[in-house]
């Protein structure tokens, strides 16, 4: 969840530092007074686009921070090793995002800079901001069938990952079909451009490890004084009159004549006799070595020389020489499929089919798996509605295929077109009214209804996203009576699962709420900057009665927010 936000410099905000808690928050305050403020400045922390519009005027920047506490499972932790970010067993996670007067925008995890998009990926793994605008995004089409695979996560798993596989062996298939197929003055062309790198590398008769073998030979010839030095030193400081083996010589001598008296001592002896042998074939080594060495000024020559062949090659076809051999087989390779074109062409279009065939097969249960789901789907997103007061509401999935062209493989006699999904393209279709014909969301509802329609589907998929935490926007703008209570309770229902930060006008939401922030508008020495507190249970009364009559405080809308109060925890209490 998100535990602390720390926001400075901007916008209308000086400096404010918010600490959040489990379950709903509510934020309330009078319009204009930084209610949204703070929300945007959560979605720049999760990696929107910037505006130097953000900074506070006078002022060289606008930063923030956020510190997210994560459980021992969460995707974040894959993300961290994906990107190099080391999150720590204590499950912390800190964004921060700061944006210069002149434009610039700084992002960083848990102290490393990374690029915006980077800082994106974790910030959709943290949190899930919806707004009225964000519910228009809900309902594009594009997005639902990764909403369905999201509902059907589990079963859908292993059949996703046999189908990439297959797909993408399709497509590289396909790929390298074109290129082979291409005009003959650029397959020419290749065949004259790896003609010569071939010749070039075959004539420098490279061998397997042959940049080590000499670096390491360089290195014994530009260190020779060194090596000869220690070697020389090391072998005189055993051999010899009154040296380290006449010595050790005395000492095994000494210790085989008291080894007939005690056990302990003759192991000792034998041991200290082992020693003794051992080092004595070390210092024959030695003196071979030192026998052996030799500095060959002309051989130093001929390395440098040869490395330096070497490493001009490297620069043009590998990191390593065996790289370049690895190169030299695929070259040959190739040579070999261009010159004999029309039969790869054949083999390749052979294996397209098959792989086309696999594909399709895996396409295909995902299609039944998806089918089998949508159905369970509509039925949940009916009894969300029904609670939203939308009894009447009918919900459907509608699947449909692209017709393929004369390439693409078949699905029961039909050319079908394989795409990342497989071959569904998924529609949600609604009717809030009987009699009307189902269509697409965004094209039957209306303002009040949308809300509704998302939250019902934000509490299904809340369940699977795994987000740290949720964020409403006034999302439930366009409502009032028995539906802003159904709307509060849904919203609490979600917030069960996950942490839900809500900005809400409704006195119905606030009620619910597990903890109530206001933000308060205040103009101190001609600057006007934001407040922020947390409500006391007596100070939330006077809050949701302001919110009911938009006026002074009566003792009637007091006692109307302490019944809503009275009521929202009678609902907690039965739902928990």
């Amino acid at each position: 969840m998100l535990t602390e936000l720390s926001i400075k410099d901007f916008a209308i905000i000086d400096e404010v530092s918010i600490t959040f808690n489990e379950g709903l928050t509510v934020l309330t305050g009078e319009t204009g007074a930084g209610k949204s403020i703070i929300i945007d400045a959560i979605q720049l922390l999760s990696g929107s686009r910037g505006s130097v519009e953000f900074v506070r005027h006078g002022t060289n920047k606008a930063s923030i921070e956020g510190l997210f506490s994560i459980a021992a499972n969460h995707p974040v932790y894959q993300k961290g090793e994906e990107f190099g970010i080391e999150i720590e067993e204590d499950g912390m996670v800190v964004l921060q995002r700061t944006i210069t007067s002149q434009g610039k925008s700084i992002c960083r995890i848990n102290g490393k800079l990374v690029t915006l998009a980077i800082l994106r990926e974790f910030g959709r793994s943290l949190i899930d901001i919806h707004s009225q605008h964000e519910t228009q995004s809900l309902m594009d089409s594009d997005r639902h069938i990764e909403l369905l695979d999201l509902y059907a996560s589990r079963e859908l798993k292993r059949t996703k990952e046999e189908y990439k596989k297959s797909y993408h062996e399709f497509l590289s298939l396909r790929k390298r079909f074109k290129e082979l197929g291409e005009n003959e003055q650029e397959m020419a062309q290749r065949l004259d451009l790896l003609g010569f790198q071939l010749r070039e590398l075959q004539q420098a008769e490279l061998k397997p490890l042959e940049d080590e073998e000499l670096e390491e030979e360089r290195k014994k010839l530009l260190n020779y004084e060194k090596l000869y030095k220690g070697i020389h030193d090391s072998y005189y400081s055993l051999y010899g009159e009154q040296k380290g083996l006449d010595w050790l010589s005395h000492s095994m001598a000494a210790l085989e004549s008291a080894a007939e008296y005690e056990e302990q001592t003759k192991k000792l002896s034998e041991e200290l006799t082992n020693a003794y042998y051992i080092i004595e074939e070390i210092s024959f080594q030695l003196s071979m070595q030192m026998s052996d060495l030799e500095f060959d000024p002309e051989r130093l020559n001929q390395i440098e020389s040869r490395l330096d062949e070497i490493n001009r090659l490297k620069k043009k076809y590998g990191a390593s020489v065996e790289d370049m051999l690895e190169y030299v087989s695929k070259i040959e390779e190739e040579i070999e499929e261009i010159t004999n074109k029309d039969l790869h062409l054949n083999r390749l279009e052979e294996r397209i089919l098959e792989a086309g065939k696999d594909a399709v097969i895996e396409a295909k249960h995902l299609h039944e798996i998806r089918k089998k789901s949508a159905g369970k789907l509509s039925k949940s997103i009916s009894r969300e509605l029904k609670d939203l007061y939308l009894e009447k509401a009918a919900f459907e999935v509608d699947f449909s295929f692209r017709e393929g062209k004369e390439q693409d493989p078949e699905l029961d006699g039909q050319k079908v077109q394989l795409n990342k999904n497989g071959i569904d393209t998924v529609t949600f279709l609604i009717t809030t009214n009987p009699g009307e014909p189902l269509k697409e969301i965004h094209k039957t509802a209306s303002g009040g209804e949308l809300s509704r329609i998302m939250l019902a589907l934000k509490h299904i998929f809340s369940r699977h996203q795994g987000v740290t935490s949720v964020i409403f926007d006034e999302v439930d703008t366009g409502v009032s009576g028995r539906v802003a209570q159904a709307i509060a309770e849904k919203i609490y229902g979600i917030s069960e699962g996950s942490q839900v930060l809500c900005i809400s006008h409704l006195p119905q939401v606030a009620a619910m709420s597990d903890t109530h922030i206001r933000i308060e508008k205040q103009v101190k020495n001609n600057r006007t900057s934001t407040k922020v507190y947390e409500l006391a249970k007596d100070e939330k009364a006077d809050e949701i009665s302001r919110m009911i009559t938009g006026a002074e405080l009566t003792e009637t809308t007091l006692d109307h927010a302490r019944e809503l109060l009275a009521l929202a925890e009678k609902h907690k209490t039965l739902t928990s």
